[in-house]
């Protein structure tokens, strides 16, 4: 039976993957064949459009394939210099690393930012615009996540424990000055790290932790997320969604849930939507009107660009954070281990919510606030963002323009918790280009 299931789980994964591949075969084969010089001769507008469409097919489904690059620009200093902005890796581990944004001849800033990135299906380089706004003010370190399929078997396993005991790596490498941002899914294990590290080493706990639209409670506020996770079994889960990795990758025959999976359920929910930009991005192309930098490109390089998430992390991440609620009933284990939420006492803790979230609807974070009995409420504070949605608190509009001011308040107040505090300069205020505006709803972070 086991092996049964394994090579089910094989055929199907190489199965979407010679789609995939296809599709981008005959996309790049119809762009060859509708550029050839001879049909210039030939005045049907048959040929551009097939051109145009071979253009944009082979684009969308090779970048299903490929991490996108960082490609942070410089950072403008007081003088009017350009500093050139690095991205080197401080801790290398098999399922994820810990990132270091170094600017070039740039004194190290006050405010230290670990940027906890979520494992939900599409890169890290999800949050490059938050990145960007960051670094004008803050050093800042970013969780790099690898992709499951590229991750060998001999590596072992990866759940939300093997999570949750990285951010304590990570957090206690960087020392007690460190400002903790975590962004969706990584809140309630963030949460945990910190507990834990209050209880085992409570000199390296963070001095602040800023949970933004993380899953504390599921069952504050329901959502689609939500009522999935209680629909279905994990039988169900397990059967449906987990594949075993084909033999195309270094990581065959582990057991996953495929990026392309969930892709195709991220496009299936606005179908319409996707389906009309596709066909204006095509005539756009066949009129000569596109460009390798438009807001198409922009947005889909990154959205197209999925990763697979190992199957034990998928399914303990339904099973113990939303069905069985460990963090919200502070019934959390790491490897056994039992993290006890009200050991934290020395952390300054910050939710912020978006009004209009769908994904974690507000009251699903500020229930930390409820858990942290140990720290003075004095040093809680909440934000609900009005009119904002899931993506907008932590890389919209809301986060540069409301949010990101008072997070980077919220940090100073740690730094100087005493007397008057002069407020230290920032950076300019990011501007609109460049920033990937993801719609709400194919912004959805899977469960």
């Amino acid at each position: 039976m086991t092996t049964y299931k394994g090579l089910r789980g094989i055929i199907s994964y190489d199965a979407m993957e010679t789609i995939r591949n296809t599709n981008e075969w005959m996309g790049a084969s119809a762009r060859a064949l509708a550029s050839y010089p001879a049909f210039a001769l030939l005045p049907n507008p048959l040929f551009k459009l097939m051109s145009a469409w071979g253009r944009v097919t082979e684009r969308s489904f090779a970048r299903m394939v490929i991490k996108p690059d960082w490609e942070i620009p410089p950072i403008v200093s007081e003088d009017g210099q350009d500093h050139v902005v690095y991205v080197e890796p401080v801790i290398e581990r098999p399922f994820g690393d810990l990132v270091h944004f170094r600017v070039a001849r740039r004194a190290p800033q006050a405010r230290k930012v670990l940027l906890v990135a979520p494992m939900s299906g599409h890169y890290a380089t999800l949050l490059r615009t938050t990145v960007t706004s960051l670094l004008p003010d803050c050093e800042v370190y970013v969780t790099d996540w690898h992709n499951a399929r590229d991750i060998p078997v001999s590596c072992g396993k990866f759940d939300i424990d093997d999570y949750t005991q990285y951010l304590v790596d990570f957090i206690r490498h960087l020392g007690p000055d460190t400002n903790v941002i975590a962004v969706c899914q990584p809140a309630p294990l963030a949460l945990a790290a910190t507990a834990l590290l209050a209880e085992e080493d409570p000199k390296a706990q963070p001095r602040s932790l800023i949970l933004i639209g993380g899953p504390i409670d599921p069952d504050a506020a329901a959502t689609e997320v939500t009522d999935f996770g209680n629909r279905i079994t994990m039988g169900e889960l397990d059967y449906l969604m987990i594949q075993q990795v084909g033999f195309k990758y270094r990581g065959a025959g582990r057991m996953v849930y495929p990026g392309l999976a969930q892709l195709s359920s991220f496009i299936a929910m606005n179908a319409e939507t996707h389906a009309k930009a596709f066909l204006d991005k095509i005539f756009a192309e066949a009129r000569g009107q596109a460009s390798e930098g438009d807001k198409h490109n922009t947005f889909y390089d990154e959205y197209l660009a999925v990763m697979d998430m190992t199957a034990e992390f998928y399914l303990s991440t339904v099973e113990r954070i939303f069905k069985e609620r460990e963090i919200a009933q502070n019934r959390f284990t790491v490897n056994g281990k039992p993290v006890d939420l009200g050991k934290i006492t020395d952390v300054a803790v910050m939710t912020v919510e978006g009004a209009n979230d769908d994904i974690s609807a507000p009251g699903q974070c500020v229930a930390a606030l409820a858990l942290c009995t140990g720290v003075p409420e004095t040093r809680k504070t909440q934000h609900l963002e009005p009119g904002a949605g899931h993506y907008g608190i932590f890389a919209g509009k809301s986060w540069r323009l409301n949010i990101r001011p008072l997070v980077l308040d919220f940090i100073d107040e740690q730094i100087q918790p005493a007397g008057p505090r002069k407020r230290r300069r920032r950076g300019p205020e990011p501007v609109e280009g460049g920033v990937i505006s993801l719609s709400e709803r194919d912004a959805k972070i899977a469960v």
